[in-house]
């Protein structure tokens, strides 16, 4: 079994940044194993970041993924945020073939 846990979503005005966490536990011994996926309102979930520095073409050049494994935390930074960023963002792993995901936090980018 493998938990994860999302944490740093909020409600921040376009062009502001937040710093999203996903804290794994459990039978994963390594970040690889992780990435990060949203779901804009009303859509279907995306994947937008993955690897070693595989980005959709939405995110590209405005967010970075980093790795603590020592502490097994995937971290994403977004900056530059847009009103079109607004999704609950969840962290996803893929362990022994079978898919784990975290509950999902939620990022609104407003005015």
């Amino acid at each position: 079994q493998v938990q994860l846990v999302e944490s740093g979503g909020g409600l921040v005005q376009p062009g502001g940044s937040l710093r999203l966490s996903c804290a794994a536990s459990g039978n994963i011994y390594s970040t690889r194993a992780m990435d990060w996926y949203r779901q804009p309102p009303g859509k279907q979930r995306e994947l937008i970041a993955a690897g070693m520095a595989t980005y959709a073409e939405s995110v590209k050049g405005r967010f970075a993924m980093s790795r603590d494994n020592g502490q097994n935390i995937l971290y994403l930074q977004m900056n530059s945020l847009k009103p079109e960023d607004t999704a609950v963002y969840f962290c996803h792993a893929l362990v022994g073939g079978i898919d784990y995901w975290g509950k999902g936090t939620l990022v609104t980018v407003s005015s």
